[in-house]
């Protein structure tokens, strides 16, 4: 299927990257699940190739293509594992608060590691006791003379065992009213005073995918690392959650499409009763309804990546996607497990993966349910 905002310099570009992901990616990725991370040198071979961060303009290291390249960038990554989200996570949700709101001098310091795979980021905003309030988070940051004193604890870190850079949601004024005025961003660097790694957390899936625990005990960050201007963190946090959770509907939507074709491989290939598993009416009635929510959830999101690119505000519309894409990706693994039959449950076969993988898109870059409020509030009800 044709993507709008696509040209021939994508399709290149795909090229190029598949035969990159299948020589570097593919035949590893089972090792990597087994071993619980994916490996730092992978990050480099992606900075060499220029597939980290490739949007970053050319006077920090980057190359200053179109977002339509990012798209084709997770795509790509989804339909080797879910696990590489935390590639994503770097390139289009971390990087851009840097590039938006960064200093120039943080860009110069920051950008070009980022891009190259010497610097892994990750973002700290929840914590153990909150989650989708953000306005209520605990992690406090004082200042004193020329450095912040930062104290609390994150959770549910995507890349929180490896990263190098890692923007922190903390309250600089605790006492602001309303209480989202109080929230600013900190980067805290690696070996930063004061700054430990809890446990890398074990999850159901994506195993590959570095998830941790961070605490800040009085953590001595360099008033240089503010991030912006002070009490304007909860303004930052919701000017970049549209391309976060476009990225999840595009994970989410991707993976669909891959587990219904490797579904459609099996059926046609295994046997019962005399013939094909495909020959069965429930059988062909199951995949058809799965074929067309899929072709409906592309039209949808493809529209949507192209308004994205083109600057336009799609708040509401991205927040459907991420619901539906995210909820669509779920039935259609329970149902692609389900054709599978007892293979289905056998870790060789990448469905079960992909079934243990799926569940948690619905949960994080804001829930689902987050997201009907935000609909229903976009509705004017």
């Amino acid at each position: 299927m044709s993507h709008p905002y696509l040209q021939e310099e994508h399709d290149i570009f795909r090229k190029s990257l598949k035969r990159f992901l299948e020589k570097e990616a593919y035949p590893f990725y089972e090792k990597w699940e087994e071993e619980r991370m994916i490996p730092r040198s992978f990050w480099r071979k992606m900075g060499t190739q220029g597939y980290l961060c490739p949007d970053i303009d050319e006077a920090y290291g980057g190359s200053g293509v179109d977002w339509g390249y990012s798209v084709v960038i997770n795509e790509e990554l989804e339909r080797v594992g879910s696990s590489l989200v935390g590639i994503g996570l770097h390139n289009d949700i971390v990087v851009p608060y840097i590039s938006s709101f960064g200093t120039e001098e943080q860009k110069k310091r920051w950008l070009s590691k980022c891009a190259t795979g010497e610097i892994i980021t990750a973002i700290a905003m929840t914590e153990p006791g909150t989650g989708s309030d953000l306005a209520n988070i605990q992690t406090t940051a004082k200042l004193i003379d020329d450095y912040y004193l930062l104290n609390g604890q994150k959770t549910f870190i995507t890349n929180g065992i490896q990263s190098d850079l890692v923007i922190v949601a903390c309250k600089t004024r605790p006492e602001a009213i309303p209480k989202h005025k109080g929230i600013s961003l900190l980067v805290v660097e690696r070996d930063t005073p004061g700054f430990k790694r809890g446990r890398k957390l074990n999850k159901v899936g994506l195993h590959s995918q570095d998830t941790a625990e961070l605490i800040f005990e009085d953590c001595k960050v360099p008033k240089e690392n503010l991030l912006g201007e002070e009490g304007k963190g909860f303004l930052y946090l919701m000017d970049k959650l549209q391309q976060e959770r476009l990225l999840v509907a595009i994970a989410a939507q991707t993976s669909s499409e891959k587990m219904l074709q490797m579904t459609i491989d099996y059926v046609k290939s295994r046997e019962a009763f005399g013939k094909s598993i495909s020959q069965f009416q429930n059988t062909q009635f199951k995949i058809v309804e799965m074929a067309t929510e899929i072709e409906m959830g592309r039209v949808f999101l493809d529209h949507l990546i192209e308004d994205h690119i083109a600057g336009k505000n799609i708040v509401t519309k991205v927040s459907m996607a991420k619901w539906k894409l995210t909820e669509n990706a779920r039935k259609i693994a329970t149902e692609c497990m389900q054709l599978h039959g007892g293979y289905g449950y056998m870790e060789e076969y990448e469905i079960a993966r992909r079934f243990r993988d799926i569940p948690v898109s619905s949960i994080y870059a804001g829930t689902n349910e987050i997201m009907k409020t935000i609909i229903a509030k976009n509705l004017g009800l």
